[in-house]
């Protein structure tokens, strides 16, 4: 089994209940179980700023599956909820990305693992460290503090 961090982010029809019905979708993946969650965070759009905020999360993953098939289910999971990328950071109604897969680095045409932007994104940093305090990442998140995150639950 792996742990596996999972960013999930949403800012179309209902972002608050895409991401914790993500959130429960993720829990019923094969082999998989999420073993932690963090609190949902409204933060304002990265990118392309005329759109709406976003609601994201973290979720840990306890997972027998290898990170291809994982990001597999993540997007069928994204489909059902009718994502569709139209454009980089476009709004959409779920995104789900592979944050973290245990140790590994990965550098495939589909998949780079840890997530090459993470780093620099307080939508993900303040989350992913909620649940695993332990993680190395709390300068990058200190360096991200012009970033606008509310807690919202």
């Amino acid at each position: 089994m792996t742990i596996a961090y999972v960013g999930v982010g949403s800012n179309l029809d209902e972002p608050r209940r895409q991401v914790l019905q993500a959130l429960t979708e993720l829990d019923r993946l094969p082999h998989t179980r999420v073993v932690k969650k963090s609190s949902l965070y409204r933060t304002a759009p990265i990118g392309h700023a005329d759109q709406p905020d976003f609601i994201n999360a973290v979720a840990q993953l306890e997972t027998g599956l290898p990170a291809e098939r994982l990001l597999a289910e993540l997007q069928d999971v994204e489909a059902r909820h009718g994502r569709e990328r139209s454009f980089p950071n476009a709004p959409r109604t779920l995104d789900l990305d592979i944050l973290l897969f245990g140790n590994a680095t990965i550098r495939s045409s589909a998949l780079t693992v840890p997530h090459p932007r993470m780093h620099e994104r307080a939508f993900v940093l303040k989350p992913l460290l909620e649940i695993s305090p332990h993680l190395p990442f709390k300068p990058q998140l200190d360096a991200c503090a012009d970033q606008t995150i509310e807690r919202i639950d």
